[in-house]
């Protein structure tokens, strides 16, 4: 019974000293894709929250990747819709099999060189590993971008976002842009 005593004494000893915490719960839905402010691949900002009410695929590029010939495809899908609230984001990256060894310069005319690029470009992040950036961090991570966890599988992996802001669906490297579903999502209202 004593040493109940002391117990509870101690308890109540130890809550009365306790600083109040606060604690701030975040609601991941109100995380969105407009928190993000990135340099574009001139070192300008880039304002995610300039884009509100448009749906917006985010996709990771290579200049030297099997896959590397979507740009053309992203070019023609950006050029069809891009009048409709549509936009394309690119995210130059090196995290597979060093396919984008350039400088932001360097990719910049590569790009327009070889595939007419007009679509925002962004300068040259990481998209996966200990160095993640934050923009990709929302994109791969539930807990932060409220849809699901994913992981970029490769080069030219496409995330699509609604006009809220919200991620809502995830499209493998080897999808083409121009594919009908991506295309469908596009016309949805």
């Amino acid at each position: 019974m004593k040493k109940l005593a002391i117990i509870v004494c101690s308890m109540v000893l130890f809550a009365g000293c306790k600083k109040e915490e606060k604690t701030e719960i975040v609601d991941m839905n109100d995380q969105t894709i407009y928190q993000f402010k990135v340099n574009d691949i001139n070192g300008e900002t880039f304002d995610f929250a300039d884009l509100k009410g448009k749906k917006i695929m985010i996709v990771n590029t290579a200049s030297k990747c099997g896959l590397t010939p979507q740009y053309k495809d992203l070019q023609t899908l950006y050029d069809a819709y891009k009048d409709q609230n549509f936009v394309i984001v690119g995210f130059p990256a090196n995290n597979f099999a060093e396919q984008e060894p350039g400088t932001n310069e360097e990719i910049a005319s590569f790009c327009e060189k070889n595939y007419g690029v007009t679509f925002p470009m962004m300068e040259k992040i990481s998209v996966k590993g200990d160095d993640k950036a934050p923009i990709y961090q929302f994109l791969t991570e539930e807990s932060k971008n409220g849809f699901q966890d994913s992981n970029v599988e490769w080069n030219f992996q496409k995330y699509l976002i609604n006009e809220e802001g919200k991620v809502v669906k995830v499209v493998s490297p080897k999808t083409l842009p121009i594919d009908i579903d991506i295309v469908n999502w596009i016309g949805e209202k």
